[in-house]
C-alpha cells in the first residue's frame, strides 16, 4: 500500500505543477477566446458529444490560447479525465483506510487496482497521442478506460448505496464527450 500512496502523491505533484502552468493563461486570456466566424467553437464541438452540457461547461471554464483547435479541446478533456480520475483514486484509497468492512474494502481495492493504470499510464498517454496526432491510439486508450471505470461500478451492481457511483458517473460521462471528440478529430 506503501507504493501505491508514493506513486499516487508524486503523481498528484506533477497535476499540480501542470495546473500551476497553466494558471498564468487562464488568467490573462479572455473568458471566450472559442468565437469564429461562425459561432461558438466550443457549441458547436459539443453538439456532436453525449454530454452536451457536461461538456460545454468544461470548455468555457477552460479557456485555450486565443485559436483553439479540436486536437487542443480534446486533450483539454483527456487532461480533465485524468483530474477527475486521479481525485477519484485519492478518495478510493480514503475509504480503503476508514472501511472495516473486509467485503467493501475488497471491492475499493478492485477499483484502485483499475483507477492506478489509468492516472499513471493510460490517460497520460491518451494526452500524448493526442498532442502527436495518433488519434487512433487515443480513442483505444480513452476506450480502455471506460472498460476500466466500468469494471469498477460492476464492483458494486448489488449494492443499495454504491460508494463510488457518482464519482464513477462523471469519469463515464467525461469519457463518453473526449471519446466523441477524438472520433471528430478521427474523421479529419
Amino acid at each position: 500500500m506503501r507504493r501505491i500512496q508514493t506513486c499516487v502523491s508524486s503523481f498528484a505533484i506533477h497535476i499540480i505543477l501542470l495546473a500551476s502552468v497553466s494558471v498564468p493563461f487562464t488568467l490573462s486570456q479572455p473568458s471566450f477566446p472559442w468565437k469564429d466566424g461562425n459561432g461558438d467553437l466550443v457549441d458547436q464541438i459539443c453538439k456532436k458529444t453525449p454530454f452536451y452540457n457536461l461538456c460545454s461547461s468544461i470548455l468555457h471554464s477552460n479557456p485555450l490560447s486565443p485559436k483553439p483547435d479540436l486536437k487542443g479541446v480534446a486533450l483539454l478533456m483527456v487532461n480533465n479525465i485524468l483530474a477527475n480520475a486521479t481525485d477519484t483514486l485519492s478518495y478510493i484509497e480514503g475509504l480503503i483506510k476508514q472501511t472495516s468492512d473486509r467485503e467493501l474494502e475488497q471491492a475499493l481495492a478492485f477499483c484502485a487496482e483499475s483507477y492506478i493504470p489509468l492516472v499513471k499510464y493510460i490517460l497520460p498517454q491518451a494526452a500524448d497521442a493526442i498532442s502527436q496526432g495518433r488519434f487512433g491510439f487515443a480513442s483505444y486508450c480513452i476506450s480502455y478506460a471506460l472498460k476500466e471505470v466500468s469494471s469498477c461500478d460492476k464492483k458494486f451492481s448489488g449494492a443499495t448505496q454504491a460508494p463510488l457511483g457518482d464519482r464513477n458517473d462523471i469519469v463515464q460521462k467525461l469519457v463518453d464527450v473526449a471519446s466523441a471528440i477524438i472520433k471528430l478529430l478521427l474523421k479529419g
